[in-house]
């Protein structure tokens, strides 16, 4: 069975695509809103956790328990992967939202260092780790999902709502700190405020929980069961028969997430430390530029279905090669206006870059091994360079003096990223497994 098995010719099955797209985006939302409250506070986080004198390597020491947690990340996708591919997309999507909001609102429970010393940093860097663990089979499945149930002309309008679920997440993840910081003290702040945000990850969690056990499988998952053609192995027959395709992903991956953690999760940083804006001059024109974004993935989306995928990532690229020099130029007069210039040119680059994500990668393996391939692939590729991107800006920064080095880290990233979108196949508007040798396999890896 393919996606257009799922097509909208009921009113039946279109209520059970927008559950399933909900479902699916909730997660992502939650993930998203995580990363965007540690990027918010940070500086209270680093206080709270590594208290010293020196506001910097504070926020360093934070950036650095971020990053540490990207290591779990690959280790949570061989976990989930594989296992998403043999009992199922719906149970696994199920434990990974568990175990990620449970593991964000612990954060807001957490003792200081000022009550138990070096225990507390410990704790967090394993709240950390358990949520990067998570992570780590989330958005390799949840993207699989969407996939699978979305009908094959439509597929990157679909998946784009995936993405749209990430900037709605860390929208709030930016809105409720920035609404704490600008309504509290700064006193109250570093005692209980930074608290509040992560505490409601819990409920969060408990609506996507919800939704998620009331969904069924795939239909590509269901089809695969009835053939007997689930692998046993899905590591091993992704390893064999679709390592080429990986490494593209991979490439790929490269610039989506040093875009992504330099725009949503380091610019909070940079703009108040390296620039030394103002809490509100800082966080307002971010919020208004996630609104923007907002209002622009699902048309991106439905332009990768009409123009191909491979056009819409390679006009991104050249965005991202051409515009950050002249974005930073604008950030750094360090005012309103110019600030909220120069982060909507890098959040035009990026906004293609993440509008047809979620219909591409998945599609770029059969059904068999979808989930490990894309879950694998993708956290390796966000531990190596995503996780480490603010820790790579801030510390650079510091080391060289020079404030524009996260414009160069983009176009850098951008002039790479080229290369595997001009290898990879353009999936738009073909069925998830065109080209193999059976529905959802490969002649050599249905069975390995």
């Amino acid at each position: 069975m393919t996606a257009s098995d799922t097509a909208e010719d009921t009113p039946e099955k279109q209520s059970l695509l927008r559950r399933a797209v909900a479902a699916a985006a909730i997660g992502n939302c939650t993930e998203w809103y995580d990363f965007g409250v540690y990027a918010y506070v940070a500086t209270y986080v680093g206080a709270a956790f590594f208290p010293g004198n020196d506001p910097t390597l504070e926020a360093l020491s934070a950036f650095g328990v971020f990053a540490l947690s990207f290591l779990l990340r690959p280790l949570g996708s061989l976990f989930f992967g594989p296992l998403g591919d043999r009992i199922g997309r719906q149970r696994v999507l199920a434990v990974t939202i568990l175990l990620m909001s449970g593991s964000t609102f612990a954060i807001g429970l957490l003792p200081g260092f000022s009550e138990i010393g070096y225990a507390a940093p410990a704790l967090l860097l394993l709240c950390r780790m358990l949520q990067g663990f998570s992570t780590g089979g989330e958005y390799g499945g949840a993207a699989t999902y969407i996939a699978e149930y979305a009908p094959n002309k439509r597929r990157g309008f679909y998946g784009s709502w995936l993405e749209f679920g990430t900037l709605v997440g860390f929208g709030l993840g930016a809105l409720v700190p920035t609404a704490l910081i600008l309504s509290l003290s700064d006193p109250a702040m570093h005692s209980w405020g930074w608290r509040v945000p992560f505490l409601i990850a819990g409920p969060l969690g408990g609506v996507g929980l919800y939704l998620r056990k009331k969904l069924e499988d795939t239909p590509a998952f269901k089809h695969l069961e009835q053939s007997h053609n689930i692998a046993k192995s899905p590591l091993k027959a992704m390893l064999v028969g679709h390592w080429r395709t990986l490494l593209i992903l991979m490439g790929i991956v490269v610039i989506i997430n040093v875009g992504n953690y330099t725009l949503l999760t380091f610019m909070p940083t940079y703009l108040k430390q390296t620039l030394g804006i103002t809490d509100a001059g800082a966080l307002i024109p971010l919020i208004a530029v996630i609104i923007m974004m907002l209002a622009l993935i699902t048309f991106v989306g439905r332009l990768s279905d009409r123009v191909g995928r491979k056009p819409v990532f390679l006009s991104a690229c050249i965005c991202f090669i051409v515009l950050p020099i002249p974005a930073f130029m604008l950030i750094a007069q360090a005012n309103w206006a110019t600030t909220l210039l120069g982060l909507m040119l890098l959040g035009l680059c990026h906004v293609q870059l993440i509008g047809p994500l979620a219909a591409t990668l998945p599609a770029m393996f059969p059904t068999v091994v979808r989930y490990a391939a894309f879950s694998i692939g993708y956290n390796i590729a966000t531990s190596a360079i995503g996780g480490t991107t603010p820790l790579i800006n801030e510390a650079m920064i510091e080391v060289t003096g020079n404030d524009f080095f996260p414009a160069y880290y983009l176009m850098a990233a951008a002039a790479l990223g080229i290369i595997p979108v001009l290898l990879m196949k353009e999936t738009a508007g073909k069925p998830l497994d065109e080209g193999y040798a059976a529905p959802g396999t490969t002649a050599t890896s249905a069975t390995s």
